[in-house]
């Protein structure tokens, strides 16, 4: 029951939430978010490197069909390339099949580096993501893969 010596004036003020209370409030949840945000940033990087493993897997899966199908597998000039689209250049291969619809960027959007004979693998093939600065250095992603 209102007591008789409040008057509307008082009432209004005590039902609802002043300014600085919102203010607060929202203030607080965005130094929550924005901590949320700041944490979890890692674990984006984390997730980008597990997908260059799982496309490295799944490359070199299709490069081992191709191979089996042609006795060879592409050259570095034909490229992964040779998987989509049947390569004009040497060596040509017997029984081209297409293994996959396109050849995947890495999550940086670079192409993965391949090269048969590899550098680091002399009998087979390198395949490997330039990482993140799409440079040729110390933070490719995958080329310890194999």
């Amino acid at each position: 029951m209102i007591h008789p010596s409040e008057s509307p004036r008082t009432r209004r003020r005590e039902a609802g939430y002043t300014l600085f209370e919102i203010m607060l409030v929202l203030g607080i949840i965005a130094v929550l978010v924005g901590s949320a945000i700041y944490m979890l940033a890692g674990n984006v990087d984390v997730a980008k490197e597990q997908r260059v493993e799982s496309d490295i897997q799944a490359i070199s899966m299709q490069l081992r069909t191709y191979e089996t199908l042609n006795y060879k597998r592409p050259s570095t000039a034909q490229g992964l390339k040779a998987l989509v689209e049947r390569p004009s250049g040497d060596p040509k291969p017997r029984k081209w099949k297409q293994l996959l619809k396109q050849v995947p960027l890495d999550p940086w959007g670079n192409e993965y580096v391949y090269r048969s004979p590899g550098k680091d693998n002399p009998q087979g093939f390198d395949l490997y993501s330039l990482g993140p600065d799409g440079v040729e250095s110390a933070d490719d992603v995958g080329k310890d893969q194999k």
